[in-house]
């Protein structure tokens, strides 16, 4: 990387959010899954950070922002993208969402559009049943519960579904224990629980800034047939589908995706 991000932290009304931050111009955010960090974003940073001042939010819960609470809902997280860009004076920016941080993304145009320019969602659940079963089971607390705190066997299963995962298997095992490790037993089971039970697509048609949605054919964690509710929910949506990519579309095919982003970005 030509130069490091600054890290740093915010505290908002609810709890403190870390943050990375890199270059200059034009703002740009962009937002983790469940389960994640802003560590998934490192190149997208190098890269978008040539162009734009891009800022990559970690969740409360999540990686290194406060769990200190009592609520870690995806309604939480719609707030915290909102006070983190207030906090920042951030009058509006587009926001690129990865998974649950792409839910996030459109519920923050639903709620906050006056904030939002553009949305990219990229292997996001429109509707929480499009999740893999074993995700879903993960909402419940007393199986959450049960999952989380059995780090063992949670190593293991992830081992073995890493291959299934992204084409680096061993990259995204290494990252994905590393931030599971950060996350407590709450905030585990409780974004996901009500990820399952977002439901977006009676008020898609509300969206009016250009959106961009990419899905990996070979997800195994949202159903791909997810680009489809979202072209149809949004009809001006641009929808990119990656044949060889699955649910990490930024490790699987990065050159790709770099471009894409990149040229939605610039496009007026």
């Amino acid at each position: 990387m030509e130069g490091l991000p600054d890290v740093t932290t915010l505290v908002t009304d609810q709890g403190i959010v870390h943050y990375e931050t890199y270059g200059r111009g034009k703002p740009v955010l962009l937002l983790h899954g469940w389960l994640g960090s802003w560590a998934l974003w490192r190149r997208t940073i190098e890269v978008l950070g040539r162009e734009f001042r891009t800022y990559a939010l970690d969740f409360w819960g999540f990686g290194e922002s406060g769990d200190k609470r009592e609520s870690f809902a995806v309604s939480d997280f719609i707030e915290l993208v909102q006070q983190f860009m207030d906090r920042l004076g951030i009058v509006a920016a587009p926001l690129v969402g990865h998974s649950m941080g792409g839910t996030v993304s459109l519920g923050v145009a639903l709620r906050h559009p006056e904030i939002v320019t553009k949305i990219t969602v990229i292997g996001s659940p429109i509707n929480g049943s499009s999740l893999n079963i074993l995700l879903k089971l993960a909402g419940y607390p007393l199986i959450g519960a049960l999952v989380r705190s059995s780090s063992v066997p949670l190593k293991i299963g992830l081992r073995l579904y890493a291959p299934f995962l992204a084409k680096d298997a061993k990259g995204v095992y290494e990252m994905l224990t590393r931030d599971i490790s950060r996350t407590t037993v709450q905030s585990f089971f409780e974004s996901i629980g009500t990820l399952r039970e977002t439901d977006l697509r009676p008020r898609l048609g509300e969206i009016r800034v250009p959106v961009l949605g990419m899905y990996g054919d070979k997800d195994v964690i949202v159903d791909p047939g997810q680009a489809d509710v979202l072209a149809k929910g949004v009809p001006h949506a641009r929808i990119e589908r990656f044949p060889d990519a699955g649910h990490f579309i930024m490790m699987d095919e990065p050159d790709r995706f770099i471009e894409v982003l990149r040229e939605f970005l610039h496009e007026s």
